[in-house]
């Protein structure tokens, strides 16, 4: 199949699952309708299975996967991370959930190498979900890397009904107490993390280009990569992953001045940048048979019901402790099978479903919406990636 077709094929593809996405309110997500499209074409003969690789995308979204986490890193607000310390540490807690039920008590129901390569996928999204389906690659194990792109597609399903009746349950306390007079309706200055910021190496508006903004994400990207490597020759394994520290090092920079906010958006380059992303995501859906997928439903199903468990068990210990209640805490533990833009968009559902006046709206997504926004960029951002980068070398080390 010639590149151009491929990547028609593709991004057809993609965009007609944006549509069902924004149709149903993100309860069917593009990863998930594009992952049954390309699934039944692969498995009916009609669509060639080397699609990916014969539209060059494949070797372009892995090389562009450190600079998306530097691009990524560029959105983290520290000094909201800060302000919304319980919730960083809430989510945090969701996250030894996953990895207690997941991998120390699932890998004596589904196996270890299952256990270890399904916890990081459900704990984030697709770049946790591509790390591990590399890690099941490299060690030959096909099956496990359309796991890991299976449960990126599927963890929503749970994600979102938890998500949305916590977020009920939540909102319902708040216009109580809203309707008493406990709590009243805050007037806050709100920063966004896209503001506009001059960054130290930003040039005058009419040097400025694409290409300068795309080098010195690559730049950052090149510096994580080279201190990977180094790390590696004296340690003599991965100590420190390179998506690991292009996520790290997107934070400082950007939090430094020394790259601007959202790098890739003012390249002109984002949008493109997840199309690739997204087909290498899809291409660990390459290797699946009947067979496969058979053998694969169980596993799916026990790990997202001990990481959902886990999530809402540790979440709620931790919210306990620090005095936050139960539904909220549960709110932001589950994050991290949504993610954004599903942490945005259910608060302003629920919302919209229970005020009846303008301001019990805003005093819902004032209680609810920063924190699940929040703790979505820890679970699934962050926290994630590094679980991913920590666990993959673990499998590696079992063959």
């Amino acid at each position: 199949m010639t590149a151009l077709y491929a990547f028609f094929i593709i991004v057809l593809i993609m965009a007609l699952g944006n549509m069902l996405a924004v149709k149903t309110n993100s309860v069917i997500s593009m990863l998930f309708s594009g992952s049954v499209i390309f699934l039944v074409l692969f498995l009916t003969g009609v669509l060639p299975r080397s699609i990916f690789a014969d539209s060059t995308m494949l070797a372009v979204g892995a090389m562009l996967i450190p600079l998306l986490l530097v691009h990524i890193g560029t959105m983290m607000n520290v000094k909201q991370l800060i302000q919304q310390w319980k919730t960083v540490l809430i989510a945090l807690a969701a996250i030894v959930g996953i990895v207690i039920f997941v991998v120390l008590i699932g890998q004596y129901v589904v196996g270890i190498e299952t256990a270890l390569v399904a916890a990081p996928p459900i704990a984030g999204g697709v770049i946790a979900g591509i790390q591990m389906g590399e890690a099941a690659a490299s060690i030959g194990r096909e099956d496990l890397q359309v796991l890991a792109s299976l449960l990126v597609v599927v963890q929503g399903f749970v994600g979102y009904p938890v998500l949305s009746y916590a977020m009920r349950k939540e909102a319902n306390v708040v216009l109580e107490d809203y309707r008493s007079g406990t709590i009243q309706l805050a007037k806050v200055e709100t920063t966004s993390n896209t503001e506009k910021t001059r960054g130290r190496f930003e040039l005058p508006e009419k040097l400025n280009s694409s290409e300068w903004y795309l080098a010195k994400v690559a730049a950052v990207a090149v510096v994580a990569m080279l201190i990977s490597r180094w790390a590696q020759s004296i340690a003599g394994y991965n100590v420190l992953d390179t998506n690991v520290l292009s996520l790290i090092f997107g934070v400082i920079v950007a939090e430094l001045g020394l790259l601007e906010r959202e790098p890739l958006t003012k390249a002109n380059s984002y949008g493109f940048a997840m199309v690739a992303l997204t087909v290498v995501i899809f291409n660990g859906l390459t290797g699946a048979t009947v067979d496969i997928l058979i053998n694969l439903a169980w596993p799916i199903i026990i790990t997202l019901a001990l990481g959902t468990v886990g999530i809402v068990i540790f979440s709620g210990i931790v919210g306990k402790f620090l005095k936050v209640s139960p539904w909220m805490s549960i709110g932001i533990g589950i994050t991290a099978l949504i993610g954004f833009p599903g942490t945005f968009i259910i608060p302003g559902e629920v919302a919209s479903a229970l005020a009846k006046t303008p301001d019990e709206k805003e005093i819902i997504l004032q209680r609810t919406r920063p924190q699940v926004l929040v703790a979505g960029f820890v679970t699934v951002s962050i926290a994630s990636v590094v679980l991913a980068g920590f666990l993959a070398p673990v499998l590696a080390g079992l063959n």
